[in-house]
């Protein structure tokens, strides 16, 4: 039987964990091969398990990047997002009941915000998610959220995004939506600003520190400024 599996990317080194984030790489909409650490949406995700934990292992966060069991979506099973709920109820076995912030990029967006209201998720972070109008959104009610698009993406949707997030911001007065201008799906060209913006953010939703003015005033702006906010360097 094939299984998911977590990479720990840097344990805490506090103790007890405070809390923790949970990365979810990219895939396609149908596949059911091997999900392995070689392919480039689970590499693309690396660099930012990787800051999260630098940033988050003295205080106590535990950062884990999931690798799926099959590389597709494979509707109507949603195979990405069993697997995220199968490492939430990990990472409850592990550390109890800790806050967990969810950051997926492409497909793993969508399945992080599918999985964003279940039991203990403090927060959520798509970065370029892949959304479909008719994505349901009613029980991210009252959750953190961020979203992050380019504006030169070619892959995944910007226009569905922005109406997803003006949808969860109907639920929610959390929800922040930035417009990364210059890069596209593979968030390389400003890789730090990437970068910066999910490690404060995840820090924030976990409670360790505030969120950052430009995320806070767009929370608290709301739709429509909040959600097409540019994201400076």
């Amino acid at each position: 039987m094939t299984l998911p599996r977590l990479d720990r990317v840097r344990p805490a080194t506090r103790r007890p964990v405070t809390g923790a984030v949970l990365v979810l790489h990219g895939g396609r909409p149908d596949g059911h091969e091997a999900a392995d650490g070689l392919r480039l949406p689970f590499l693309r995700m690396v660099p930012f398990a990787r800051g999260l934990a630098a940033a988050g292992a003295r205080r106590g966060v535990d950062v884990a990047l999931l690798r799926y069991r099959y590389r597709g979506w494979n509707a109507p099973d949603l195979d990405p997002v069993q697997d995220a709920r199968w490492a939430l109820r990990d990472l409850r076995r592990r550390h109890g009941d800790v806050p967990v912030v969810l950051v997926g990029h492409s497909m793993g967006g969508r399945a992080a915000l599918r999985a964003g209201g279940d039991e203990g998720v403090a927060g959520v972070a798509g970065l370029a998610p892949w959304i479909e109008r008719g994505e349901p959104f009613a029980h991210l009610a009252g959750q953190t959220v961020l979203i992050a698009h380019g504006d030169r993406e070619r892959m995944t949707s910007p226009d569905a995004s922005r109406w997803f997030a003006g949808r969860v911001a109907t639920v929610s007065d959390h929800v922040a939506r930035f417009v990364v201008h210059g890069d596209g799906h593979t968030m390389l060209r400003r890789a730090g600003a990437w970068h910066d913006l999910v490690t404060r953010f995840a820090l924030g939703a976990l409670g360790l520190e505030p969120f950052t003015e430009s995320v806070a005033k767009a929370m608290a702006a709301g739709d429509p400024e909040g959600l097409a906010v540019p994201l400076a360097d």
